[in-house]
C-alpha cells in the first residue's frame, strides 16, 4: 500500500507498516552508529566579525573539535547588532547540535539588561556549553600623561573635575560599564566619549585626545612595548602572566573590583544534554591540548575549563552582576 503523500498533505502509513519500518532502521544501525555525534559538520556562527577575540576562541575550539572528530566544524561570522543577530540566529536553529554559537560577556549577559526589545532572550533560548577562555580589563591611559600609577591617575582626575576624557568601545559595551563602575566606586568626574570600536578610542588616547580607556590588552602590546600607551592597572585576582610588572586594583588601593571578558559556546534550547557535556569537554580539553594553548596564548588568552554545570552557574551570577551595573549606569541600547 502506498503512504498517501503531497506538498500539502503530511504522509500516513499503516501503522503494522510503519512498525516494520522502524523495526528494519533499528536494526540497520549498530549502536556506536546511532549515538555517534558529530556524523556530519558542524555549523559555528560567531557574534563578532573575523580575526577579534570572540573569533580566536570559536576557531581554536573548531580546530580541536574537528582534530578529535575528524569533522569538519564551519566557522559562520554573524556581526551586527551588538551580537544579537549571530545569537539570535543560534537560538532559533534546530537543537540537534550542528548550529551552535560563540558569543561574548556582552552578548550573553549584558545585552538582556541593556536592550529594551529584544527579539529573543539569551538567557533563556540558549543553553551554556562552556567558556573557552577568558581576558581580564585593564585601565591605559596615554603615554604622555604625567602618571604611572592607579593612585596617581586618581589624584590627577581629582584634581581636575570634568576635564579629562575616557574613551570607550561604545555606550553599554563592556570597556564603558566598567569604567563607569569604577569612577562611581572612586567618585570621579570623567567625560565619557564613546566610539566604533575599542580601536579608534586607543587611537585617540595614544594622540592625548583622550586620556584613558579599559580594553584587553592582546591588541594593543606593540603601543605599550613603545611607550604609547601605559598600563596603570589590571582588573583581575591576581596578576597575570604576560604582563608581571602590571599591578591589580586590589594592589592599589582598590579592592574586589574584578572585571573580565569570557568567550564562550552557546547551544540552542533543547540540545540534547549528551551532545552538551560531550562539547563541554571539548572545550575543557582545550586547557591541556599544546596547540590551542598556543594560539591562545599568541592572543593572551586564559583558558577556563569549567564544567557544563559550573559555567550555568557562573552566567547566572553574571547576570545579576552585569543587570546592577547596567542599572546603575543608566544606559539603554538603541
Amino acid at each position: 500500500m502506498r503512504a498517501l503523500c503531497s506538498p500539502r498533505t503530511p504522509c500516513f502509513v499503516p501503522r503494522a507498516i510503519a512498525s516494520i519500518w522502524l523495526t528494519f532502521i533499528a536494526l540497520s544501525l549498530t549502536p556506536a552508529q546511532a549515538q555517534t555525534y558529530p556524523a556530519r559538520p558542524v555549523r559555528v556562527v560567531v557574534s563578532t566579525a573575523a580575526g577579534g577575540i570572540t573569533d580566536i576562541c570559536a576557531r581554536v575550539l573548531g580546530h580541536l573539535i574537528t582534530m578529535r572528530t575528524g569533522q569538519t566544524v564551519v566557522i559562520d561570522n554573524k556581526p551586527g547588532g551588538s551580537g544579537n543577530i549571530g545569537m539570535e540566529f543560534v537560538s532559533r536553529a534546530t537543537p540537534d547540535g550542528y548550529t551552535l554559537g560563540v558569543a561574548n560577556t556582552g552578548q550573553i549577559v549584558i545585552n538582556p539588561f541593556l536592550y529594551a526589545h529584544m527579539s529573543y532572550n539569551p538567557l533563556h533560548d540558549l543553553v551554556p556549553v562552556g567558556s573557552i577562555g577568558a581576558v581580564p580589563l585593564f585601565i591605559v591611559v596615554s603615554g604622555r600623561l604625567p602618571v604611572h600609577s592607579l593612585q596617581e591617575f586618581i589624584a590627577y582626575a581629582k584634581a581636575r573635575p570634568g576635564k579629562l576624557s575616557y574613551a570607550s568601545a561604545g555606550s553599554g559595551t563592556t570597556p564603558h560599564l566598567v569604567a563607569d563602575a569604577f569612577l562611581r566606586r572612586i567618585g570621579l568626574d570623567l567625560v565619557h566619549v564613546p566610539y566604533r570600536g575599542a580601536m579608534p578610542g586607543v587611537m585617540d588616547v595614544i594622540a592625548g585626545r583622550m586620556q584613558a580607556t579599559f580594553v584587553s590588552m592582546g591588541p594593543y602590546m606593540d603601543f605599550v612595548r613603545r611607550g604609547d600607551l601605559r598600563i596603570l592597572g589590571v582588573a583581575a585576582e591576581k596578576r597575570v602572566a604576560y604582563l608581571p610588572d602590571v599591578p591589580t586594583f586590589a594592589e592599589q588601593g582598590v579592592p574586589d573590583f574584578i572585571a573580565s571578558t569570557w568567550f564562550a559556546m552557546f547551544a540552542p534550547r533543547g540540545t540534547p544534554p549528551a551532545i552538551v557535556e560531550q562539547l563541554n569537554g571539548y572545550i575543557r580539553a582545550i586547557a591541556s591540548d599544546a596547540d590551542a594553548r598556543r594560539r591562545l596564548d599568541a592572543a593572551f588568552i586564559e583558558p577556563t575549563p569549567l564544567s557544563r554545570a559550573d559555567f550555568t552557574q557562573a552566567v547566572a551570577a553574571d547576570a545579576e552582576k552585569w543587570k546592577t551595573i547596567v542599572q546603575a549606569a543608566g544606559v539603554r541600547g538603541d
